[in-house]
């Protein structure tokens, strides 16, 4: 099936202008506007390679929406939108899923906080709605990417990756896995706390940078966007990766970073994470705030350093040494985030 006959399936016109969005990493995405209608949407290719069952997605998508309008939810709800057929997916002839979602008119993104007052709006943002969709009639919500969040998988895969990298790679690395050694029982405690049922299981979002919110033109949010991986988990997650996204001045790839973590950047996330969540928060997720934001940009690290020891195979890179900046960058990150929160873990097991 020709895009053509996709773009057909959904809105039964030829009369619409296809744009590609470049922003996204993993899903192939369209601007699609029907001139019939006068009406846009987006169209996207769900990457079923990391996807593998692109129905869950659907799925949760639909049981968050429930519950964000039986909650009185005061954004813009991103509406799945069905085909001519009634189906939320349709496959091209390469056997690779299609959707359409709601367009929100008059939006704007960022790829990275423009001032402490969005960055504030964004988490407080992202912190309203996890209050909102976590209510005390959870949903069965499946995990649309298992393992994601499985810590001790990611070590492990971290170890079995510096046993099998080729020696110049090993060599190049050879001062990130001294350090990422040394931090090797980082983790530790978050693994032991999820084990012994010690943290909670929430409905997270697990992908809360803000290019994820939309904004108008005020830089005021509009919605949250992207529920694709949506999943139970400790929503320590969230705090942590909105630390290790938020906080960081330089892009990510880059590896000359120094002193790339910003505090102040840090004190308005957590202000805004807290707006909403500060009274759900049982005390053991509270007291590990800290903790889960420097676990969340070791395990980013880590990720980063395997995939670079093994010939980077997963992260989109565009030259050999990507992969190991973006380890480099995130060690800076994370030797700041320590410094900043007067914990010295870091500086003794770098020495």
């Amino acid at each position: 099936m020709e895009l053509n006959e996709i773009v057909n399936a959904f809105i039964g016109t030829n009369n619409y202008k296809l744009t590609p969005i470049t922003d996204g990493l993993i899903n192939t995405t369209y601007l699609l506007e029907d001139k019939d209608r006068n009406k846009r949407f987006i169209l996207q290719k769900i990457n079923s390679h990391v996807f593998k069952q692109p129905e869950v997605i659907v799925n949760n998508h639909l049981m968050i929406n429930e519950i964000l309008r039986t909650n009185d939810y005061h954004f813009q709800i991103i509406e799945p939108i069905p085909s001519l057929t009634h189906s939320f997916l349709i496959e091209d002839g390469n056997g690779m899923p299609w959707r359409m979602l709601s367009f929100v008119e008059n939006s704007m993104t960022f790829l990275s906080a423009p001032s402490l007052e969005v960055a504030f709006e964004a988490a407080k943002t992202f912190s309203y709605f996890l209050n909102t969709v976590n209510t005390e009639q959870l949903p069965a919500i499946e995990d649309s990417l298992p393992d994601f969040l499985n810590f001790e998988k990611r070590v492990t895969a971290y170890k079995n990756s510096l046993k099998n990298a080729a020696p110049h790679l090993k060599e190049n690395a050879r001062a990130e896995i001294e350090i990422t050694n040394r931090l090797l029982s980082l983790p530790d405690q978050w693994i032991h706390m999820e084990k012994n049922n010690q943290i909670p299981k929430r409905i997270i979002h697990a992908d809360v940078k803000i290019s994820n919110i939309l904004f108008d033109q005020n830089h005021k949010p509009l919605a949250v966007i992207d529920l694709d991986t949506m999943m139970m988990a400790p929503v320590l997650y969230d705090f942590g990766t909105m630390i290790q996204s938020y906080t960081n001045t330089t892009k990510e790839d880059d590896g000359k970073a120094v002193n790339n973590f910003n505090p102040e950047m840090y004190k308005v996330v957590k202000e805004g994470f807290l707006f909403y969540l500060k009274e759900k928060l049982t005390p053991e997720e509270s007291e590990n705030l800290d903790y889960a934001a420097q676990v969340a940009i070791y395990i980013q690290e880590i990720r980063f350093l395997t995939d670079y020891l093994n010939g980077s195979t997963y992260y989109s890179t565009k030259y050999p040494e990507h992969n190991l900046d973006r380890t480099k960058n995130q060690l800076e990150l994370l030797k700041g985030l320590t410094e900043y929160l007067g914990a010295n873990e870091f500086e003794s097991r770098r020495a």
